[in-house]
């Protein structure tokens, strides 16, 4: 089947199965995204946080079940993607189950794993769809794959510090 695009993008294939697929994925992926923000934004007390935490979380497991599907039909082409999708999803679950938990320190688990899986998600979202987006497109394949973690990372330091219970006493313990 010949390729064909939808708003810019171009999708491999037409059957009804697999933009059924892509449908599902790219609303899961929307709404991971927007409840990310939500949970990040949010004070971090009962109420919003963990309700955008849960709706991120369930989206994501969406999002990765679907990517699964695409994965399988496009291997071996779409497997980077696939390894940040898992990468995605298993950090979410670890620190989801931190929290869950609530085992010592799980704030030190949580805000990490929760800000490692947002990064590998719109990695992933850069990498596959940036050189059909406008103003992305200008960038190379190296700076899609970078520009995530070239944002989040200092964001996630910064949240860790601020967090983090025992920040200041932890490098003084490696001996």
């Amino acid at each position: 089947m010949t390729p064909f695009s939808v708003a810019g993008i171009p999708l491999p294939s037409s059957a009804p199965w697999f933009l059924m697929t892509i449908a599902l994925h790219v609303a899961a992926g929307l709404l991971a995204v927007v409840a990310g923000i939500i949970a990040m934004l949010a004070p971090k007390t009962a109420g919003r946080h963990p309700r955008a935490g849960s709706v991120y979380f369930w989206s994501l497991v969406l999002v990765c079940l679907t990517m699964s599907v695409i994965v399988i039909d496009r291997w071996p082409v779409d497997n980077a993607l696939g390894l940040l999708g898992v990468i995605s999803l298993g950090t979410a679950f670890v620190g989801r189950r931190a929290r869950r938990r609530e085992m010592p320190g799980w704030k030190c688990v949580h805000i990490p794993s929760m800000a490692l899986s947002y990064i590998a998600l719109l990695t992933a979202f850069y990498v596959d769809n940036g050189p059909h987006l406008p103003f992305w497109n200008r960038f190379s394949t190296l700076e899609l794959w970078l520009f995530p973690s070239i944002i989040g990372l200092p964001v996630l330091v910064i949240a860790w510090w601020r967090r983090c219970p025992g920040r200041a006493t932890w490098p003084r313990t490696i001996s």
